[in-house]
């Protein structure tokens, strides 16, 4: 589980650096499918018996890679925030016909930025545990077949 955990925590570190340098919005699809391989690798790895023991394995897994996609998703808002700033962000809202407001754009831009970025990365952490036991349960249903009891001696 723990390696399982470490490849692919680097893994979404890089898939949640890109798509929050794209957009914040694109993170939760992504992580979705690197969540269930994470849960699925801790399953190849640790080859557990049980259904439950899988299911929490992946889950594991999926959560501490989830660690990767809080960190990049961070990283990826400061180089968005600081290529955008408030007045890109205005230049985008008046170019899609939105009027502007009178306050202080900068503190509102800069608190969204913050507040959003939390909000994804809690999402996000939380779709990685999820997809993480998805992943754990399907290595299960696949390679964990029930050994039929032996025959019983022929005599």
């Amino acid at each position: 589980m723990k390696k399982s955990a470490l490849i692919f925590g680097v893994i979404a570190f890089v898939v949640a650096l890109g798509g929050t340098v794209i957009s914040p919005l694109c993170t939760p699809c992504l992580v979705l499918f690197v969540g269930a391989f994470a849960g699925y690798l801790a399953g190849v790895f640790d080859k557990p018996v049980d259904k439950p023991v899988a299911v929490k394995g992946g889950a594991l897994a999926g959560l501490l890679a989830g660690i990767g996609v809080i960190v990049g998703q961070v990283i990826g808002a400061i180089i968005n925030g600081a290529s955008v700033g408030p007045e890109g962000a205005m230049q985008i809202m008046r170019q899609l016909g939105i009027s502007g407001g009178t306050g202080d754009v900068s503190t509102v831009y800069w608190t969204s930025l913050v507040v959003s970025t939390a909000c994804f990365a809690i999402l996000n952490l939380g779709l990685m545990a999820g997809t993480g036991a998805l992943g754990g349960l399907l290595w299960n249903q696949f390679n964990n077949k029930p050994v039929p009891p032996p025959a019983p001696p022929v005599q």
